[in-house]
């Protein structure tokens, strides 16, 4: 119906009436104009109100300066992590150190470069971009790599814990103090003329020189396995088993304190000195065994401390612990 209507105006200078050409364009393009202007005043009328129509023109500044905020956050935490690494760098320097002491092997920088890992994968996140996206996926990187660092150096502190409770075993168990107050010959130990059978052969211990019924003491913590008199030239011996492969043999005593498969600490007395056996007099031989394989025992002697000094150096111990 409208489609075909047409539009005139009286033209006083002719007389007569012309058509408006374009005439619903030119309204539409009018009315468009009008309405973008009128948007335009209402969206600066409202920001100048405080956003009172809550377009959100305030919540985008807000975000805007939260998200700058946050970039700021994660950089200084940035700055924080690499001060933890250094940290746990040193914290591992310190833990190879523990390592030594505890006859360990140190941790070197290919095993931890392959427990720790490289750089973790790259954030995907499709609302972050640019230097966002760049300050994440470093932060998240250097976590990564802490994390794995925290976990090998827990495991490694674990491990020295339990090889410091097992050394402590291991060095109460060591036949380590000289068993009987005497002296001996540091060179006692190998090929010798026997005092008795003037004939040279291996001597496989060590002849500590004292009275008959002076006390023998075990020298390591430990089992007795043989104690009593034997069929060969040693006469009456005290044997013990101290675990770890070491087996002590005390040899010429004149009695015995201990029986078969009693347990033993370092320092309890186990027999006296004594001439029983192929002997020329009264002494204490003394022999140290390894996986069956004899050693010098003066190699064993620890500042060549006898049982009765260190008796008394258990004793004082106790007493100043007591006192703390």
């Amino acid at each position: 119906m409208f489609r075909n209507m047409r539009f005139f105006v009286f033209s006083g200078t002719s007389l007569d009436l012309r058509e408006i050409r374009f005439f619903k364009s030119k309204v539409l393009g009018s009315g468009l104009v009008f309405g973008l202007l009128l948007l335009g005043l209402v969206f600066v009328g409202n920001m100048l109100a405080g956003d009172v129509l809550g377009i959100g023109y305030g919540q985008i500044s807000s975000l805007s300066t939260e998200n700058r905020l946050l970039k700021e956050h994660i950089r200084d935490l940035g700055k924080k992590l690499q001060l933890v690494q250094q940290t746990l760098e040193d914290l591992s320097e310190r833990g190879n150190e523990l390592r030594l002491m505890a006859d360990m092997r140190r941790i070197d920088d290919d095993t931890r470069s392959a427990a720790v890992g490289g750089a973790a994968p790259a954030v995907t996140n499709p609302f972050l971009t640019g230097e966002a996206s760049v300050i994440l996926s470093e932060s998240r990187s250097l976590i990564d790599r802490l994390s794995r660092e925290v976990k090998l150096q827990q495991q490694s502190y674990a491990d020295i814990q339990s090889r410091m409770e097992q050394n402590k075993s291991f060095f109460s168990h060591l036949p380590a103090i000289k068993p009987m107050a005497g002296g001996y010959n540091v060179g006692g130990f190998g090929m010798r003329l026997h005092p008795v059978l003037h004939v040279y052969r291996m001597h496989y211990g060590l002849d500590i020189i004292n009275d008959v019924g002076t006390p023998v003491y075990a020298s390591g913590d430990g089992v007795i396995r043989t104690a009593g008199r034997t069929q060969g030239g040693l006469g009456v011996l005290v044997e013990i088993s101290h675990g770890y492969g070491y087996a002590s043999l005390y040899a010429h005593l004149s009695q015995v304190h201990v029986s078969p498969g009693q347990q033993v600490k370092r320092g309890d007395l186990i027999g006296r000195c004594g001439r029983t056996g192929l002997v020329s007099g009264p002494h204490l031989h003394y022999e140290i065994r390894r996986s069956g394989v004899s050693q010098n025992p003066v190699d064993f002697f620890f500042d060549d401390i006898d049982a009765a000094r260190y008796r008394a150096m258990l004793a004082q111990s106790g007493k100043d612990n007591a006192q703390q």
